[in-house]
């Protein structure tokens, strides 16, 4: 598989294949999560629609590289199956996540998530 040079979520656009760890396309970037005014790469929304599975939300932190044409992640594909679903009220979908994070990042990010893919933020 050759995606290309490694590239920054500043390049990262709509679109570009998303891949798991064992090298399975997952789908394509829906919208990349970012404050740019600070620097800051919190995750993408992950278009899982032509695999029949709808958005998910991958978290920076699971992103292994970027490239030029691609994103692989470090999680495989059975793992990137439990991946959360944005919805307006990520605290009913992280019934899985520590419960110190209750209210925390990840819901933020979530919350955040929902807003880019329903246009509302």
């Amino acid at each position: 598989m050759d995606l290309g040079a490694p590239a920054s979520y500043l390049t990262l656009g709509e679109g570009v294949p998303v891949y798991s760890s064992d090298e399975q396309e997952l789908g394509r970037v829906e919208h990349v999560l970012a404050d740019q005014a600070l620097d800051i790469f919190e995750g993408l929304v992950l278009d899982r629609s032509r695999l029949h599975g709808g958005h998910r939300f991958v978290d920076a932190e699971q992103i292994a590289e970027i490239y030029e044409r691609g994103v692989l992640l470090l999680l495989t594909a059975a793992e990137a199956a439990e991946l959360p679903v944005p919805t307006s009220n990520p605290a009913a979908i992280s019934a899985d996540a520590p419960a110190d994070d209750e209210g925390g990042e990840l819901s933020r990010k979530l919350h955040r998530a929902w807003e880019r893919i329903s246009g509302k933020g």
